[in-house]
């Protein structure tokens, strides 16, 4: 799980314009958040490793798969209005945010 966490947030700064599309229209400097949210992941992700920080790190994670889930459902209404083909794999992820919740959860537990 961690290293998906520090692969995803590295992914922020060397593809910031897959993650450009999907931000919300009303949040200001979205290319500052993304930065912010990869650095968030990356973090997060590797204080999963440590057994003292593990819990903190996976409500950290809880908190951020809810917070960008918006962004995922923002991607799945850009994919129907424009006929991308990718809509069905961006419908997929939104049930996958879920599974992401729950599995991070276990590493919540003492």
């Amino acid at each position: 799980m961690s290293l998906l966490y520090v692969l995803a947030g590295i992914n922020h700064f060397f593809n910031p314009g897959i993650y450009e599309k999907i931000m919300l229209p009303f949040l200001p400097q979205p290319t500052l958040l993304i930065y912010i949210s990869g650095i968030i992941e990356i973090i997060l992700g590797l204080l999963l490793l440590l057994r003292p920080t593990q819990r903190m790190a996976a409500w950290g994670i809880i908190f951020l798969l809810i917070a960008v889930f918006p962004a995922n459902i923002q991607m799945a209404v850009n994919y129907w209005q424009t006929g991308h083909a990718g809509l069905w794999i961006s419908l997929l992820r939104l049930p996958l945010q879920g599974l992401l919740i729950w599995w991070a959860w276990t590493f919540t537990r003492p």
